[in-house]
């Protein structure tokens, strides 16, 4: 063998390894914060609502630097949050304590609230979609829609008793919002022009789709936080795939994205570790999250600069993942 090809074979080797993906952590400074969620803006500013403390955070990641704005009600317990593309452009969240919606304007940092019907005693997760704002309300069993045009809002039962919705998502396909029931074993499909739900049963008795994302194909995601699993529901043909998580059953699948790298990245809460799952192979890939104890609820990604940020509410900290 000749020293040529030894070195050819070196450099083919260089070139073509990747180094695995890092986290690097983001400390915040308020005691006991909490973020729950995490939203990030077209310029890169990373905002998350601290429940525990009743705050909307934002983050600078160029500098660090970390900005409170209180929410005019007291302990409201901001729970889900987006960032609302222009014109709107505001930072929505829930209110989930106190049955109201929130915008906070982020070239001023004033809040405007949006008391929500009092069936909608506590909402969850929010989206920004075709001008409104819908949410789910866990408790409620139910879904709703907000005008910020009129400040009214309408709501929608969940026909299956106890559902608990919670994650909601909008695809990228066709303008559908789809709804995980975190408390059955279905998922809704819900149509933006009139509220109608359409339930798409999962094979399991025991899965429990907790967070969801679609993809560029229209294929839904969900994390099955019960049973450890990654979960695939094609809207077209109504099969369901399930993947066992590299954590095991005892994983606790949480937080979910679908990553500018074409992999679905989610969290196990029960082992500290984002797991990045390839489709077209179907391989996954785990990343440890260096603090114990982390517990990503939620993600966002920042598809401009091709990162991913995670809210780790356990241990008062956000995460980035640089995917490029």
């Amino acid at each position: 063998m000749t020293r040529s090809f030894l070195l050819y074979v070196s450099a083919a080797l260089t070139l073509s390894f990747v180094p695995p993906p890092n986290i690097v952590e983001y400390p915040l400074p308020r005691p006991k914060a909490f973020p729950h969620d995490p939203a990030v803006g077209a310029d890169g500013i990373v905002w998350y609502t601290d429940q525990a403390n009743s705050y909307i955070g934002r983050l600078d990641p160029a500098t660090g630097k970390v900005t409170d704005y209180a929410t005019p009600t007291p302990v409201s317990g901001p729970h889900g949050i987006v960032v609302a593309p222009p014109p709107d452009g505001g930072v929505w969240y829930t209110a989930n304590f106190k049955g109201r919606l929130g915008r906070l304007d982020p070239a001023t940092g004033a809040i405007k609230e949006y008391p929500l019907p009092a069936a909608a005693t506590d909402p969850h997760t929010p989206l920004y979609h075709a001008d409104k704002v819908w949410f789910t309300a866990q408790g409620a069993n139910l879904y709703g829609v907000l005008d910020p045009a009129t400040g009214e809002a309408k709501l929608f039962p969940v026909p299956t008793p106890r559902a608990h919705p919670y994650g909601l998502v909008a695809s990228p396909r066709d303008g559908s919002i789809w709804m995980a029931l975190f408390g059955t074993n279905q998922i809704g499909r819900i149509d933006p022009a009139d509220g109608s739900l359409k339930i798409f049963p999962l094979p399991a008795s025991g899965a429990r789709p907790r967070r969801l994302i679609v993809d560029a194909k229209g294929i839904v995601w969900y994390s099955d936080y019960a049973r450890g699993k990654l979960g695939r529901l094609d809207p077209a043909t109504g099969q369901v795939r399930e993947f066992s998580s590299p954590g095991g059953d005892g994983s606790r699948p949480y937080g979910i994205a679908v990553g500018t790298d074409g992999r679905i990245w989610y969290d196990e809460s029960g082992s500290d570790q984002i797991v990045a799952f390839d489709p077209a192979t179907e391989r996954a890939e785990t990343v440890k999250i260096p603090t114990p104890g982390s517990v990503v609820r939620n993600m966002a990604v920042d598809s401009t600069r091709a990162r991913l940020w995670l809210a780790e509410s356990g241990v008062q900290k956000l995460g980035r993942i640089d995917l490029k």
